[in-house]
């Protein structure tokens, strides 16, 4: 994988795609603990509805699927902007080593990490987010479409629980001379 350092500078002209699969599962990691949170909610607000719609007999249970997947993209973009400013990173992107911060190595702030967030309040947003990207490149080669509008990026901090290069072979001490 590239090398980075704290001014937010790639080495490698190369598009790093490990970096970029580790992205990917802290995404899924955090979508997974979003779709959780959400669910509990909706199944928590389809019950109030469908009591509402008993007692008065309105259908008031339709409109509320709608609202659940509205909450789904709040609760995203809540979740991201809120982790990414208080820990510097969502628990997925800690979970896998990585940190957002601005392209000069510091901390985000909340307008930052607002702007670097709004596509996440529809996947088929981070998707074009992420291939935008992708296919134009700019000069730090980690960040996607909104991280560039922000001035943010997303750095390797840590070990990844998943090693997406060859470990590198330990060098073996040379043999001991013979005393001749």
């Amino acid at each position: 994988m590239t090398t980075s350092s704290n001014s937010g500078q790639q080495t490698s002209g190369q598009l790093d795609f490990s970096l970029w699969l580790i992205r990917l599962i802290a995404y899924i990691i955090d979508g997974i603990i979003i779709f959780v949170v959400t669910t509990i909610l909706g199944i928590i607000l389809a019950i109030a509805l469908a009591v509402a719609a008993a007692t008065t007999g309105n259908l008031l249970f339709y409109g509320g699927l709608w609202v659940t997947f509205g909450l789904f993209g709040l609760l995203s973009i809540l979740y991201f902007i809120i982790l990414d400013v208080v820990w510097g990173a969502t628990i997925g992107k800690r979970l896998m080593g990585l940190q957002v911060q601005t392209v000069k190595g510091a901390r985000v702030t909340f307008g930052q990490s607002f702007i670097r967030n709004i596509s996440k309040i529809n996947p088929l947003l981070v998707f074009l987010d992420w291939l935008i990207a992708i296919v134009t490149t700019g000069p730090d080669k980690r960040q996607k479409l909104t991280d560039r509008w922000a001035g943010t990026t997303v750095a390797q901090t840590g070990k990844s629980p998943i090693s997406m290069n060859e470990p590198s072979p330990t060098p073996s001490p040379p043999p001991p001379t013979s005393p001749t």
